[in-house]
């Protein structure tokens, strides 16, 4: 998982370069195995990997425990689901007794609001996921506190039936969730919408060897436009 590599070496250039992550609030959407939220608790507040499925929650767990001793000594690092295609806020447990293993707690709930920092690799690769995926951000990213998007992704390639092509599979359908931050005129046009740019790649250094990046990974940072007309 090349993108997810990406983000990874991401994370440890920031963390090595600046303090921009330092104490704060994060969440890992998509999270798989946790490694980019694993390694950002060295630093942070706290890092809030969701997923979906027990299964795939059950591993980023296990690989949470497996490195708990590298954290920094206060933050606190929670695994929860987050199912992208239900549009219900995730269901909250007040009963220690009855809550699910991967269930929220109300401040854990208000945690992922006040969140100032979005992570997430590797979820580019339908058009159903990607729409769920922007319904997500729009509420996560309309509320609470200002946050930024920082996500990696690899184009993946399929002959589609539709076009009678090879397609980068949700590809499209994420940029036309972004406006360019370049654009001229973006701060006239779009009321509300996500603002994004691409990162420079060939500026982070690649700390982790055993991968090459390629051309079809990209690192974008993302915003949301909440102007008002």
């Amino acid at each position: 998982w090349k993108a997810e590599l990406l983000l990874s070496d991401f994370v440890l250039y920031k963390m090595c370069t600046s303090s921009d992550f330092d104490g704060i609030v994060s969440v890992e959407l998509g999270a798989g195995t946790g490694l980019a939220g694993i390694l950002l608790a060295r630093i942070a507040k706290t890092v809030l990997l969701t997923d979906h499925g027990d299964n795939v929650l059950d591993n980023c767990a296990k690989n949470v425990q497996l490195n708990y001793g590298v954290f920094h000594c206060h933050a606190a690092i929670h695994v929860r689901e987050l199912d992208w295609m239900n549009p219900s806020p995730p269901e909250v447990s007040t009963e220690p007794e009855c809550r699910k293993r991967y269930s929220w707690s109300s401040s854990e709930l208000e945690e992922l609001l006040e969140a100032s920092l979005l992570l997430a690799a590797d979820v580019i690769y339908s058009d159903d996921l990607t729409d769920a995926l922007f319904s997500v951000l729009k509420k996560l990213m309309s509320e609470g506190s200002e946050k930024v998007l920082y996500l990696a992704l690899e184009k993946r390639y399929n002959f589609s039936l539709d076009d009678l092509d090879v397609v980068a599979n949700g590809y499209s359908r994420f940029k036309s969730y972004i406006k360019e931050e370049e654009c001229e005129g973006l701060q006239h046009e779009c009321t509300s919408c996500f603002v994004g740019k691409r990162v420079d790649i060939a500026e982070i250094p690649q700390y982790v060897r055993e991968y090459e990046r390629g051309n079809d990974v990209e690192l974008w940072q993302i915003r949301y436009n909440k102007q008002s007309v």
